[in-house]
């Protein structure tokens, strides 16, 4: 695809995510991928600049002898994934009616 996911999206596309499960960095990211098209390189800034604004906290646990490094939204992400899904309906709705799309 080569439309860019923009970063409200890709935030809302992780929130969304974390909302049902506490995922570790590889998995979440695999989980994206399966979704949009983005890179490794680019989902753990967003990680962290979501952890930064206190969307997402972050615990650890024992796997085969090393630590992974899970991802939970806290309330402020959940209130921010209700702004992302309520735009982003408004924003569909729209392009969905200028290109022909029910």
């Amino acid at each position: 695809m080569s439309i860019q996911t923009p970063t409200e999206l890709l935030d809302g596309t992780v929130l969304a995510i974390l909302e049902k499960q506490d995922l570790y960095g590889y998995a979440l990211t695999k989980e994206v991928k399966q979704h949009v098209t983005v890179s490794e390189s680019t989902m753990y800034p967003v990680l962290r600049r979501l952890e930064r604004c206190a969307e997402l906290t972050t615990y650890s646990e024992p796997f085969e002898g090393r630590m992974r490094k899970y991802y939970q939204l806290t309330q402020e992400g959940r209130e921010h994934l209700i702004r992302i899904k309520t735009d982003w309906k408004n924003f569909a709705t729209g392009i969905n009616e200028i290109l022909g799309e029910e």
